[in-house]
C-alpha cells in the first residue's frame, strides 16, 4: 500500500516538474518574441488577450502536445508571470485564503478557516520566488537584497507582505501575506461564527457609542485588527475620525474618516515617520476620536495622554495573551519612550486612561472567539484593579477537535454602566444576567 502511494506521489511531482520546466520555456519563448513597448500602450485587458493569442500561436507552431485544459493552465499562468505575482495570484484571488506562507520555491502553504494546509502550487525556483518578491517591494519603492534583506510591503489590495531572504533565511525566500478583507467582516458574520455573543454586542455597541477608552488585546492572527474594525463602526457619523496604522487595513463606512500611515527608512535609511509621531500630530488635528492599529512602542505614552486630555473614546491594539498581560505591556512601552515615570504614575495614567479591555484568542481549532471582557476599576496600592463582565469558559473538546464552552455574564454589574446611560445608550441589567448561557 505504502508502496503504491509512494509511486503516486513520485509520479505526480514528476508531472509537475515536467510542467514547471513548459511554463518556463514557454515564458522566455514569449519574452524574446513580445514588443515590450507596445504592451506600455495597451490596456490590462488588451495585453491579457494579446499574450493568450500569442501562447495559443506558440503551442501550435511548436507542436506542443498538451489537453485543454493544461492550455489553459498554461495561458493563466503566463497572464499571471506577466501581469501580476506570478503562481501566487491564484491564491490572491481566493476569498477563503486569509494567510499565504511561502516557505522557499517548493513548499507553499495557505490558512483557510483558521487551519493551516499545504498547497500543490512551487516556484520554477528561488530565482524564480525572488523576482516575485522583488515586483512586489518595487511597487511600494522599497528594495530587498544582500544588504537589506528584511522587507515588509503592501499589495495593490492592501494585503500586508514581509519577505526575508539569504543569507538571513537559510533555505531560501521566505514570503509571508496577511490577506486584507475585500468584504469586512461584519457584527452578523462574528455572531454567526459563534465569537461573539447578541447581549456581548450590544455592550461594545453600547460602550463605543458612549466614548469608552477600549483596548484590544490579543495574539497574532486572533482577529483584533477585525473587532476594531467592526468597534470602528459604531462611531457616531457625525465624528471626526483619526486613525493611525503601520498598515492601511482599517475600512471605516463613517464620512469623516483621516487616515495616516506610517513611512519606513528609506535605501539611505533616513525619512522613517513612525507611530509616535503620527500620534502627536493627529493631536493638532482636532479629532474626536483616535484609533491606533497596534500599539507597540513609545507611542503607548502619547496615546495615553491623548486618552486623559478629552480625546474619549479611542481604541487601540495590543499583543497580549490576557487582559493583565496587556496592561503590563502597556506600561513597558510606556517606559520606552523616556518620560522617566515611576511604575506607580505609569499604572495611574494606564487606569485613568482606559476602561476596558476586550480579550479576543485563536483557540486550538482555528476558531476567533471574544473570551473576555474586562473593566478597569482603578488602583489598590501600587496595583490596577480589573473585574470581568463577560467571558468564554471552555470545558474542552470534542471528537472532531472542536473546541466545545459557553460564553456567560459573570454577573458584576460594571461602573460604566451609569455613564452609558448618561449618553443616551442604557444597556438593561438583565444583560449581566449570569444565568443566561450562550454555546
Amino acid at each position: 500500500m505504502d508502496g503504491g502511494s509512494n509511486a503516486g506521489v513520485q509520479n505526480s511531482s514528476l508531472i509537475n516538474h515536467a510542467y514547471q520546466e513548459l511554463k518556463k520555456e514557454m515564458l522566455q519563448t514569449v519574452l524574446d518574441r513580445i514588443d515590450l513597448e507596445r504592451l506600455q500602450r495597451l490596456t490590462a485587458e488588451q495585453i491579457r488577450q494579446e499574450l493568450a493569442g500569442l501562447v495559443e500561436r506558440i503551442i501550435e507552431e511548436e507542436n506542443i502536445a498538451i489537453n485543454q485544459n493544461e492550455r489553459r493552465t498554461l495561458v493563466l499562468d503566463i497572464q499571471y508571470e506577466m501581469l501580476g505575482f506570478g503562481p501566487l495570484e491564484p491564491l490572491l484571488s481566493d476569498p477563503t485564503v486569509s494567510d499565504i506562507l511561502v516557505n522557499t520555491a517548493s513548499q507553499v502553504y495557505v490558512e483557510r478557516k483558521g487551519k493551516l494546509e499545504l498547497t500543490s502550487i512551487t516556484f520554477h525556483d528561488n530565482t524564480h520566488l525572488m523576482k516575485i518578491i522583488e515586483k512586489i517591494v518595487s511597487r511600494v519603492g522599497r528594495r530587498v537584497d544582500e544588504s537589506s534583506p528584511m522587507v515588509d510591503a503592501r499589495l495593490p489590495d492592501g494585503s500586508r507582505v514581509n519577505a526575508i531572504i539569504p543569507p538571513l533565511a537559510v533555505d531560501g525566500p521566505i514570503v509571508s501575506i496577511r490577506r486584507f478583507a475585500v468584504t469586512p467582516l461584519t457584527v452578523d458574520n462574528l455572531v454567526e461564527y459563534k465569537t461573539v455573543t447578541p447581549p456581548m454586542v450590544q455592550l461594545i455597541q453600547s460602550l463605543s457609542k458612549a466614548k469608552i477608552n477600549i483596548l484590544i488585546s490579543g495574539g497574532t492572527g486572533s482577529g483584533k485588527t477585525t473587532l476594531l474594525n467592526i468597534l470602528s463602526g459604531f462611531i457616531p457619523a457625525d465624528e471626526r475620525i483619526v486613525t493611525i496604522e503601520d498598515a492601511a487595513e482599517l475600512q471605516l463606512r463613517q464620512p469623516h474618516v483621516v487616515r495616516l500611515e506610517t513611512r519606513p527608512p528609506n535605501i539611505e535609511g533616513k525619512g522613517e515617520v513612525p507611530q509616535r509621531a503620527l500620534v502627536r500630530n493627529a493631536l493638532r488635528m482636532r479629532p474626536d476620536r483616535i484609533i491606533l492599529g497596534e500599539v507597540r512602542g513609545p507611542e503607548a505614552l502619547d496615546m495615553l495622554q491623548a486618552m486623559n486630555t478629552g480625546h474619549e473614546g479611542s481604541f487601540a491594539t495590543v499583543h497580549a495573551n490576557t487582559p493583565r498581560d496587556a496592561l503590563s505591556r502597556l506600561e513597558n512601552m510606556v517606559g520606552m519612550a523616556g518620560a522617566n515615570l515611576t511604575p506607580r504614575a505609569t499604572r495611574q495614567q494606564i487606569s485613568s486612561a482606559v476602561t476596558v479591555i476586550i480579550q479576543v484568542s485563536r483557540l486550538i481549532d482555528g476558531g476567533r472567539k471574544l473570551v473576555s471582557i474586562q473593566e478597569v476599576t482603578g488602583m489598590e496600592g501600587d496595583t490596577i484593579t480589573m473585574h470581568e463582565v463577560f467571558t468564554f469558559k471552555q470545558t474542552g473538546v470534542n471528537q472532531d477537535g472542536k473546541v466545545m464552552g459557553h460564553f456567560c455574564a459573570t454577573g458584576i454589574r460594571p461602573r460604566f454602566t451609569e455613564r452609558l446611560r448618561m449618553f443616551g445608550v442604557p444597556v438593561p441589567d438583565s444583560l449581566f444576567d449570569p444565568t443566561r448561557v450562550f454555546e
